[in-house]
């Protein structure tokens, strides 16, 4: 790599002082850079100009960043290296101090490329599709409540069948990578980020066998919103990668599959993801 993309969280690196000394460094080694600035809230996209070419990203931030950076960057289809300034940081592999020997490793070519999957989601409103709400996840794609509904009604189809019908706060497809994200925290499974598959696990359900599930990341999964309060219109929302939703109505369906994109990781260093889960979670709790 010589052509690099320095993504910064602004939040994280408030006054870009980490962004310089990364800019500075990399122009010093006979590389070029360039800086573009977002946050994780979604109202700051990162952006490129049609044309500009780059050899990887370097995302300055937490697993908000690297996430955001996939979604605003997918069409680069080029390597993220991830410098956590966050917390727990599953995706981001890197530690501020350890930052320009990376840099001298990645101007080396010196890593691993590591292929992470991805998932797509398509909304039907009124049994119609929505082309403008199609939309791709790197972690997950989550239906959750919406308004005052104190539960949501979801009746989950794969490959054309019913599976199962919840009755719960909400619900999460998650990719391998995702899940060590929300599902984790709903009590899903942990999953190895080079696996192929997908895990759809309820939020609090009103039941006392409802687990997680993992498909087959060939199986196409459809949620279907279903009637719950008779004086709500709206009764759920959906998001992808925790951004803003999209409102969701009685009838209304999500189709959600294997996406043909995939996000690119620059693996630099040989350490297993169970190591790395071990470490992160003892450090974090």
């Amino acid at each position: 790599m010589k052509h690099f993309l320095i993504a910064t969280n602004c939040i994280k690196d408030e006054k870009l002082s980490l962004t310089s000394e990364l800019e500075n460094y990399i122009l010093k080694n006979g590389g070029t850079a360039k800086r573009i600035l977002g946050d994780n809230g979604g109202s700051v996209s990162y952006e490129v100009a049609d044309g500009e070419s780059f050899d990887g990203i370097i995302a300055l931030g937490g697993d908000g960043t690297i996430l955001k950076v996939s979604r605003d960057l997918r069409r680069l289809n080029i390597p993220i290296v991830g410098v956590n300034l966050g917390t727990m940081g599953f995706l981001t592999e890197i530690e501020p101090e350890q930052l320009f020997p990376v840099v001298d490793r990645l101007m080396k070519d010196d890593y691993e490329l590591e292929k992470r999957m991805n998932i797509c989601g398509e909304i039907f409103q009124n049994g119609k599709e929505e082309p403008e709400l199609f939309d791709v996840a790197l972690n997950d794609i989550v239906v959750s409540r919406a308004g005052f509904s104190r539960v949501i009604g979801l009746k989950v189809y794969v490959n054309g069948r019913v599976m199962d019908i919840y009755e719960a706060d909400g619900l999460i497809v998650s990719t391998p990578t995702g899940s060590t994200g929300y599902n984790l925290s709903a009590g899903g499974p942990i999953v190895s980020p080079k696996a192929d598959l997908m895990i759809v696990t309820p939020v609090s359900p009103h039941s006392l066998t409802s687990k997680s599930i993992v498909f087959s990341s060939e199986d196409e999964i459809v949620v279907e919103i279903l009637k719950m309060r008779k004086a709500q219109k709206e009764e759920a929302i959906v998001s992808f990668d925790g951004q803003s939703g999209t409102q969701l109505s009685p009838g209304d369906k999500i189709v959600i599959k294997r996406a043909k994109a995939v996000t690119y990781m620059a693996k630099l260093f040989d350490v297993s993801f169970y190591e790395v889960l071990r470490e992160k979670i003892a450090k974090h709790f």
